[in-house]
């Protein structure tokens, strides 16, 4: 089979690579390029795709013989992840820009050429099972990515290889260092890879500008202190809000609510983030047809979060999703994700829009 190996530059794909390669396959390496002007040293765990990621992909190709190409990717990188990115927080809203990079780049943009090519399948080092062509979690509960992969569809899955999703990471690393692999012990990118210094504030305030408002009490509608970037809070924060005096009833506060047109941030006592019914749009059913409603599922909300039993239904074309227990900090913005009851592989994902 011809498959594409996607290589970031980092020990996973690095791996993912070669174990293509042992398995018969006949593997083709390739970097993408998201930037322009992308940087040229990582920081620790800051950062991706910079030239040193570029190089790092290309001695791990050499190393396995393979033919390696740096395609670029930078204009659709910029509309479909930093520009959406851009938007949402200017809405008021939370995105996941990995999760938007998945869905548009890697397994969009990167995909089709791919198949344009005559490949019939991508190769990537995401740590996640596929069953059935059905999208399973990793054995390695901790590295586990299936969230931020449950926005792809099942044609898409149907030209996607998961080699390492019967490893874990340590398992990796080990097969990295008994091939001679430089980044055997390479720190993995936690950070928006955009925004490598992880002053996501200060990368906001020079895209968007000024965008003042004022910081109010939920319960009293008290104005508590004036701010000149609405887009600087997120829910759930507690620390750097900025109010001139303590609540009147002692209790810390913490951000329950952004309007962006007004710049208005509300803020109240910690129970008001407390929620557990959840609305959601662009949805995706990574198995295919939707499932029958309403459905018993488990639900997570965050990349690395904990699950939740839930109940999910499909309601004029929005997922509606009833939480068995109430939950925290949950943004619109964010992504829910639906798991069979027993936890075990995705049913769909979609974008939340409300969370009450």
């Amino acid at each position: 089979m011809k498959v594409l190996a996607a290589m970031s530059g980092g020990v996973d794909s690095a791996v993912a690579a070669a174990l293509a390669v042992e398995a018969g396959h006949e593997v083709t390496g390739v970097h993408m390029a998201l930037s322009r002007q992308p940087g040229t040293l990582r920081t620790g765990s800051r950062g991706c795709c910079t030239i040193e990621d570029a190089h790092d992909a290309r001695r791990v190709a050499d190393h396995l013989g393979i033919p390696f190409y740096v395609w670029d990717f930078s204009a659709e990188f910029a509309e479909d992840v930093v520009a959406d990115f851009l938007s949402e927080y200017a809405a008021g809203r939370t995105p996941n820009p990995c999760l938007r990079c998945n869905e548009k780049i890697k397994f969009a943009a990167l995909l089709d050429r791919a198949i344009a090519l005559g490949f019939d399948a991508v190769a990537t080092g995401h740590h996640v099972r596929l069953v059935d062509g059905v999208l399973h979690r990793s054995v390695d509960a901790a590295k586990d990515q299936s969230y931020v992969l449950a926005v792809l569809t099942r044609e898409q899955l149907a030209h996607t290889m998961f080699p390492l999703g019967e490893l874990t990471k340590e398992r990796v690393r080990e097969l990295a260092a008994e091939r001679g692999f430089a980044v055997a012990g390479k720190k993995d990118s936690y950070d928006i890879c955009f925004i490598p210094e992880g002053d996501t504030r200060g990368y906001l305030r020079e895209k968007l500008g000024e965008r003042p408002g004022v910081v109010v009490d939920a319960a009293s509608g008290e104005e508590l202190a004036r701010h000149d970037a609405f887009y600087g809070y997120t829910i759930g924060q507690r620390k750097g809000l900025g109010l001139g005096r303590p609540a009147a009833d002692g209790k810390p506060r913490f951000v329950l609510g952004i309007e962006p047109v007004s710049g208005t941030v509300t803020v109240g006592p910690v129970d008001g983030l407390d929620v557990d019914s959840l609305t959601g749009e662009r949805i995706v059913f990574s198995t295919g047809a939707a499932p029958e409603f309403p459905l018993r599922t488990v639900a997570q909300l965050r990349a690395h979060g904990a699950t939740v039993p839930a109940v999910a239904d499909l309601v004029d074309g929005r997922l509606q999703v009833r939480l068995d227990a109430k939950m925290r900090g949950i943004a619109p913005g964010q992504t829910v994700v639906l798991y069979d009851p027993q936890d075990r592989y995705v049913i769909g994902a979609a974008t939340i829009v409300r969370a009450a």
